[in-house]
């Protein structure tokens, strides 16, 4: 079993300098490798694979551009790699067509296999990486000193610097038993907008995005956002010419702008991370959970943010990480599994069920019950689903 350990490194200036141009370089490598790809696909060509356009890259491309060669060749390898992965994933129609990456999105990753024994050593408030020697860790004593490392990545997030370390395996400390003590039984958790889960136990978890802090801080955005807006049209103004040097104050508002949509980020993250941990102490022996088309419901243009703030993906992959780790068995009912429209009590289900009803009224049994509780409870009592590795 491999276990990622996610953490903040202090780079240097000297390893700032070094990661920022190698993360550049992997950017260019995986656009041209994209670029030449698509100019084969309009001409009805077979594609290059990332092997024949590394071998091109080093023999060609590495001529023209020379500073290719500062990035090291692992990771060089790995670019064109996700870029072959993205292609074989549209041939299978699982996702749409390859998109070139952009400076400002900070979507790639630079990644150092362990080559050497020496690399990917831990020390309790730094690690050794490769080509860029010792980091400084932020969270000190939190990777394992004892573990056996085989990669990493280094990421860039606005104006901080993360990295993610594999283990393979993972000793010295022992390792606590977290098998689950079965206390209680099943339970279904219904994920919606008004409120994010409702569970058949009665717990309800607010949508945060209707939280304060979060509405001050999308307004906040909002505003730097606009503020960039006015900057580009000034700009278009004087014929193309930025007011500043190398437009030094467009790219401090791109960085407000960067902070901020981090900042959300980890909002989100941190609160679905919190309501995983306080489902998974209720020690249930099984959770159910609703197999959910979120493509098809951002279609409504009147609920897609609010669907896309929600992040249900990252709420179902903590969530079995967590029923995984604990050995709880997770369920999944089909799409279409008309849990809201169901009476919990009797089983009857109601033909036409508008979404203002908040409150499930069924005229054969006579209960009255929240809807979403309604439909947690159905989750938790069915009798036909898939069950999730």
């Amino acid at each position: 079993m491999t276990i990622a350990y996610k953490t903040e490194i202090h780079p240097n200036s000297e390893q700032i300098k070094k990661i920022v141009s190698s993360i550049g370089v992997c950017r260019f490598l995986y656009n041209q490798y994209v670029g030449h790809n698509l100019d084969l696909l309009q001409q009805k060509q077979r594609i290059f694979s990332a092997n024949q356009f590394d071998k091109q890259v080093n023999h060609e491309l590495s001529l023209v551009y020379p500073w290719i060669k500062e990035c090291g060749s692992k990771a060089r390898k790995k670019s064109l790699v996700n870029a072959e992965t993205a292609f074989q994933r549209y041939f299978q129609k699982t996702a749409g067509k390859p998109q070139f990456k952009k400076k400002r999105a900070q979507t790639v990753k630079l990644y150092f296999p362990k080559n050497n024994p020496k690399d990917l050593e831990i020390e309790r408030h730094r690690i050794k990486l490769p080509t860029l020697g010792w980091v400084r860790l932020k969270e000190k004593g939190y990777l394992p000193i004892h573990g056996t490392a085989s990669s990493c990545t280094i990421e860039q997030k606005a104006n901080r610097f993360y990295v993610s370390v594999l283990f393979s395996s993972v000793n010295g400390k022992k390792q606590k038993e977290c098998k689950a003590k079965r206390f209680s039984d099943g339970i279904g958790i219904d994920l919606g907008i008004k409120d994010f889960a409702i569970t058949s136990q009665g717990q309800v978890f607010q949508n945060i995005n209707k939280t304060s802090i979060i509405k001050r801080t999308e307004k906040r955005l909002k505003r730097v956002q606009r503020a960039l807006s006015r900057k580009y049209e000034f700009q278009k103004k004087r014929g193309g010419k930025p007011a500043t040097e190398n437009g030094s104050n467009i790219a401090k508002n791109i960085l407000r702008i960067q902070k901020i949509h981090q900042r959300l980020a980890r909002i989100r993250d941190a609160y679905r991370a919190w309501v995983v941990s306080v489902i998974a102490k209720t020690k249930p022996t099984f959770i159910t959970i609703e197999k959910l088309n979120v493509q098809g419901m951002k279609k409504n243009r009147h609920l897609a943010k609010s669907i896309s703030d929600q992040g249900f993906y990252d709420f179902k992959q903590k969530l079995g990480n967590v029923c995984r780790k604990m050995g709880i068995e997770r369920r999944e009912v089909a799409m279409f599994y008309p849990s809201s429209k169901l009476c919990s009590h009797c089983g009857v289900k109601k033909v036409k069920l508008s979404l203002s009803e908040r409150v499930f009224s069924c005229e054969c049994c006579g209960q009255s019950i929240d809807r979403d509780r309604n439909a947690a409870i159905n989750l938790m009592q069915a009798r036909e689903y898939v069950l999730l590795p």
